[in-house]
């Protein structure tokens, strides 16, 4: 696995290798884990190049000490993409990625005014400025997305059709510990007590399916609030149940198309994310 730390050695690294087959692409902000390996695993399977980055984007975060405090595990990333069958990883320092202030402006319509563009102002026009950033550089056939980040997804798809972007992006399956909490960097920022409590969120939302049979939507997100509000320790930032493409609430399970609940919650200092498929 070659580790590059420039662009001018990542672009060399990615040229001398584009003629054996497609480049995959898996931008991550370091802190791994297993949810991170599987996209790895899924892009080994997919490409001939396996291209991984491990870049906390600064400009995506409106919160200073959520930045500050991030997990960074430089050590043990380089030895789970090894394994994990990752060939060029990409580790910049901040100039590197932005030698001057990017002012890109990207706008994302109603996809962007909700849920977590409306709770983290400028985070999705950060997300758009590095993952377009580092699309540039490694110039991927395809790039990998785990479903966790839900709203993401349709973020970065946007961002593609701004910039006319080829890249095909790829959605993967969140995965959960034993318990069932999301896979998340953050996770490793829990205490033991918040920690034990945190699988409550997937529990509520996997509970909340079955509802569809006797509850309305309005009622489903009251009840799941509820639940996940009755833990001391945890307090729901906003859940909506959306249409999957458009990111809007729907008021009716006869809604047409994909239906998938999305949630944050603050547990303790922590912040977590979550999503469920309805219908």
């Amino acid at each position: 696995m070659e580790i590059c730390r420039t662009v001018a050695r990542l672009k060399d690294a990615v040229a001398s290798r584009r003629g054996m087959g497609t480049v995959g692409f898996v931008p991550t902000m370091g802190a791994l884990h297993a949810g991170h390996a599987s996209l790895v695993e899924r892009c080994r399977a997919e490409n001939v190049t396996v291209v991984v980055s491990v870049f906390v984007n600064p400009t995506q975060f409106n919160d200073k000490n959520d930045l500050k405090n991030y997990p960074r595990t430089e050590e043990a990333d380089i030895a789970l993409l090894e394994s994990a069958g990752c060939d060029i990883v990409f580790i910049p320092s901040v100039d590197e990625v932005y030698p001057e202030p990017d002012t890109r402006q990207f706008d994302f319509g109603a996809i962007g005014a909700v849920m977590e563009g409306a709770h983290r102002p400028g985070h999705f026009n950060g997300v758009a400025q590095v993952v377009s950033r580092l699309f540039s550089f490694v110039e991927p056939d395809k790039a990998y997305f785990g479903e966790k980040d839900f709203q993401q997804i349709a973020i970065i798809k946007s961002m593609c059709r701004q910039i006319s972007s080829p890249v095909e992006i790829v959605e993967c399956p969140i995965k959960r510990e034993k318990d069932g909490l999301a896979m998340s960097s953050r996770n490793t920022l829990l205490d033991a007590e918040r920690r034990e409590a945190a699988p409550v969120i997937h529990m509520t939302l996997a509970a909340s399916v079955a509802r569809r049979e006797w509850a309305d939507v309005e009622e489903t997100k009251k009840w799941v609030k509820e639940q996940i509000d009755s833990n001391e320790l945890m307090k729901v930032e906003y859940y909506d149940i959306v249409d999957a493409v458009t990111m809007q609430s729907i008021d009716s399970w006869d809604h047409d198309g994909a239906v998938y609940g999305c949630i944050a919650v603050q547990v303790g200092s922590v912040r977590l994310i979550d999503n469920i498929r309805y219908k």
